[in-house]
C-alpha cells in the first residue's frame, strides 16, 4: 500500500469516527499546516493556535471532506480561511472571544494510546518535571486533564474553547510529552 492509499484508508476511518486515525492524520500533517501558517503569520504563538483551529475544524468536518481533493491541499484551504478571519478581526479590533455557540458534543474518552502509556510509566516526579518543559497551554490541558481528571467538555468549558480544540491540544501535548520522555530514554 502506497503513501496515498495509507492516507485515504486512515481518512475513512476518521470518518467512522477512529480516534487512532485523527491521531495519526494530526501527526502526519501537522508540521505542513504549521510550517505553512509560520510564513504566513511569521509568530509561532499565531501559527500554533491557528493550526490548531485548523485541525479542531477539519476533525468536525472530516465527513465534508472529498477525495477528489488532496488532503494536505484541504486541510491548508481550512488554515487559510481560519487565517484570514482572525486579520479581519484583529482589523476590527474585536477585543473578547464570547461565545461560539457550538453545542459541546459528548465524545468518548478513547483507550490509552502509546503517547498515554509512556507517559502513565513515568515516576511522578521525573513526569512533572517533563510536563514543565512544555508550552503553558500544553501544560494547561495535561493537567486539567491528568491530575485534575476533567472531562473534554469541562476542559472546554473552563477554558472557553470549543472541545475539538481542547482534543487537538491534548494530541499534541501528549505527543510532546512522550517525545520529551523518549528522549531520555
Amino acid at each position: 500500500m502506497d503513501k496515498t492509499e495509507a492516507i485515504a484508508e486512515t481518512i475513512n476511518k476518521a470518518k467512522m469516527g477512529n480516534q487512532i486515525a485523527f491521531s495519526r492524520l494530526l501527526d502526519t500533517f501537522w508540521n505542513d499546516v504549521y510550517g505553512f501558517q509560520l510564513k504566513r503569520t511569521e509568530n509561532e504563538n499565531d501559527a500554533e493556535d491557528i493550526t490548531i483551529q485548523t485541525f479542531s475544524k477539519a476533525f468536525d468536518k472530516i465527513n465534508t471532506y472529498k477525495e477528489a481533493y488532496v488532503f494536505k491541499t484541504w486541510l491548508i484551504t481550512i488554515s487559510k480561511n481560519i487565517h484570514i478571519d482572525l486579520v479581519r478581526k484583529r482589523k476590527r479590533n474585536i477585543l473578547g472571544t464570547g461565545g461560539n455557540g457550538e453545542a459541546i458534543k459528548k465524545m468518548l474518552d478513547d483507550a490509552p494510546t502509546m503517547e498515554d502509556r509512556l507517559i502513565q510509566e513515568q515516576n511522578l516526579t521525573d513526569l512533572l518535571r517533563d510536563i514543565k518543559k512544555l508550552k503553558p497551554h500544553y501544560q494547561e490541558v495535561i493537567n486539567l486533564r491528568y491530575f485534575n481528571e476533567l472531562s473534554y467538555a469541562e476542559i472546554a468549558e473552563k477554558l472557553n474553547e470549543p472541545m475539538n480544540n481542547i482534543k487537538v491540544k491534548l494530541l499534541r501535548a501528549k505527543k510532546l510529552l512522550a517525545e520529551i520522555i523518549s528522549d531520555k530514554a
